[in-house]
């Protein structure tokens, strides 16, 4: 039973990866993408990580989707000049997707993940799954946690400092400048003379 859910699961999964490449509306994308989450997350929950199962529907699911939507909703988006690349990459890509492909099944079929700490772990620890994965990230791998943490850091930085550009025309007001402003610098009297009507 745990197989064929397994596999239902593992299905509706590459479908809905897929329908999040291929499918021309990004909403409809953006919620392909939703489900191929919650498809994730039952995966895990098949796997014992129920931990990594909530914590993937709570951040993603119920933080960073919601935003994402909102977003793709309130811009308008050209999707004719998004799709004009489209045809010029789709080689590259399809070699891109093989030669992943490859390198998931080198990855999986290997017996690089049956080692004697993961089997040990597994059978004789009693302890949960969250415990035993705090003490994997805070213990084995700090330094590598850590790095990953500068990383992301310094992504947000470069991110914001390339979203903040000083040539962008603002029509916000400065209080200081308004107060040094004088009658002169705003008002001027043009004389004229009267013209008359022609009859």
């Amino acid at each position: 039973m745990t197989q064929i859910i397994f596999y239902i699961f593992g299905s509706i999964l590459l479908l809905s990866a897929t329908l999040v490449v291929v499918i021309k509306n990004p909403i409809h994308a953006a919620l392909f993408l939703v489900l191929s989450f919650f498809s994730s997350a039952a995966i895990w929950l098949l796997l014992n990580a129920e931990f990594l199962a909530i914590a993937l529907v709570l951040v993603y699911v119920g933080a960073v989707m919601v935003l994402f939507l909102f977003v793709v909703m309130m811009l308008d988006i050209n999707i004719s000049t998004l799709r004009e690349g489209f045809a010029r990459y789709f080689p590259l890509g399809i070699i891109i997707a093989l030669f992943m492909m490859v390198a998931m099944s080198l990855v999986v079929g290997s017996d690089y993940f049956l080692s004697d700490i993961y089997t040990q772990a597994n059978i004789s620890s009693t302890q949960s799954n969250t415990k035993l994965l705090g003490l994997t990230i805070y213990q084995d791998y700090l330094y590598h946690f850590e790095i990953a943490g500068v990383i992301l850091l310094v992504a947000i930085i470069a991110a914001i400092s390339l979203s903040m550009n000083k040539t962008k025309i603002t029509k916000s007001t400065h209080p200081d400048e308004q107060v040094l402003a004088k009658k002169n610098d705003r008002l001027r009297i043009v004389k004229m003379n009267s013209e008359e009507k022609e009859s």
